[in-house]
């Protein structure tokens, strides 16, 4: 998977520039992106602060966490279940 070349800060900063006036078309030739990934920054990061994308980033990566840890630990318990009714 690629990386993103911009951070939150950035995308955050390019998003202002264009809520105060700087068409489109301009932002994507000036950060090398195209316009419909400013689109897309747009839908995520629109009306949000610097602080509120790093929230948004933790959570994120706690909720993939979570998703990895439940799988396991319901294999866990269904192991735990095997083990239990083959001894009685």
């Amino acid at each position: 998977m690629k990386r993103n070349r911009h951070t939150e800060e950035q995308i955050i900063s390019i998003l202002k520039a264009n809520e105060h006036g700087v068409s489109v078309a301009e932002l994507a030739r000036q950060n090398v992106v195209t316009e419909q990934i400013l689109y897309r920054w747009k839908a995520k990061y629109s009306g949000m602060d610097v602080s509120e994308a790093k929230r948004l980033r933790e959570l994120e990566a706690e909720n993939a966490r979570l998703k990895k840890l439940l799988p396991e630990s319901a294999l866990d318990n269904a192991a735990l279940k095997e083990i239990v009714s083959g001894k009685w």
